[in-house]
């Protein structure tokens, strides 16, 4: 399991692995629902309802409709968990588990059409909003472009499902950086963005390629697919990353913050297969620190 996730048990307060197969169905079908709604309603001149952190950063009528569609169906199947949505914020359940939505991840690419965003749902066991205290135990990710669902439950392994067929998942099994392709993501703000820049300037000689694709749960899915051999990046979100690294750490993968078993925060994630990950991570850490 993704060591930045949690370390709940496979069993801790789901009910065992048939409630955990049936929280990753309903995962799979509310995901599939939104991602249709804003690939077929995707409006041609689509526009920017209002900016988030930065003038960087926007937020779409489409994302605002995909939560809504999402939290209403969650509600319907499962009224007493929590709610935690990129755009809504928390709705406290009683259940003990809390499901992390992402109505939209990638928002820019979804402006600008281009086919690399994604839907990304997942439910999760303790408090989502504090580092190292919650664990996914089931989620999706679906990206309606390419008709991708990236899914799994905790104990169940990761999957793909594409186009009516669904295969088993796993991480690619490259060891050292010089013949890894990794992945990467900026942050919105402008002068955050000088940090990173300067940390892929230092790696780009020393692998074989450095990807941007501006999605951060489609970046997970990628390591855990082995399109990827690694991905690294700060500034991310509960909701950016619940699923994903349930799907990673199901299809092999490890994921954690600066240091070895350290909880994936704001501050960093390292993800790659179990034999690359201590080394990006540990070169991560070093070009960061002064970050």
């Amino acid at each position: 399991m993704a060591a930045a996730a949690g370390a709940a048990g496979p069993d801790a307060g789901t009910g065992g692995a048939a409630q955990r197969a049936s929280l990753e169905e309903l995962a799979v079908s509310v995901a599939t629902e939104a991602g249709a709604m804003i690939r077929d309603e995707r409006p041609d001149g689509l526009g920017v309802a209002r900016t988030k952190s930065t003038d960087l950063d926007v937020v779409t009528e489409m994302d605002t409709r995909a939560e809504t569609l999402i939290r209403a169906r969650l509600r319907d199947a499962r009224p007493e968990d929590g709610i935690l949505g990129e755009e809504d914020g928390l709705t406290e359940g009683t259940s003990g588990l809390s499901w992390v939505v992402d109505p939209i991840d990638g928002t820019v690419n979804y402006l600008y059409d281009l086919p690399a965003y994604a839907v990304s749902v997942a439910i999760v066991v303790g408090d989502p909003t504090t580092p190292g205290a919650w664990a996914p135990l089931a989620g999706a990710v679906v990206n309606p472009r390419t008709d991708e669902v990236f899914h799994a439950h905790l104990g169940g392994g990761a999957r793909l499902t594409s186009r009516g067929v669904t295969r088993p998942v796993r991480v690619g099994s490259q060891e050292t950086l010089d013949g890894a392709l990794l992945a990467t993501g900026f942050s919105y703000d402008r002068g955050v963005r000088r940090g990173q820049a300067a940390v892929v300037a230092d790696l780009l000689p020393r692998v074989r390629d450095i990807r941007r694709m501006g999605a951060a749960a489609l970046d997970l899915c990628h390591v855990a697919v082995g399109r990827v051999d690694g991905y690294w990046e700060k500034a991310l979100n509960p909701w950016d990353i619940a699923a994903g690294l349930l799907i990673l750490g199901e299809a092999g993968g490890v994921a954690s913050g600066a240091a070895a078993g350290e909880p994936v925060s704001h501050d960093l994630l390292v993800a790659a297969g179990p034999a690359l990950q201590p080394v990006l991570r540990a070169e991560i850490a070093r070009l960061t620190s002064a970050d």
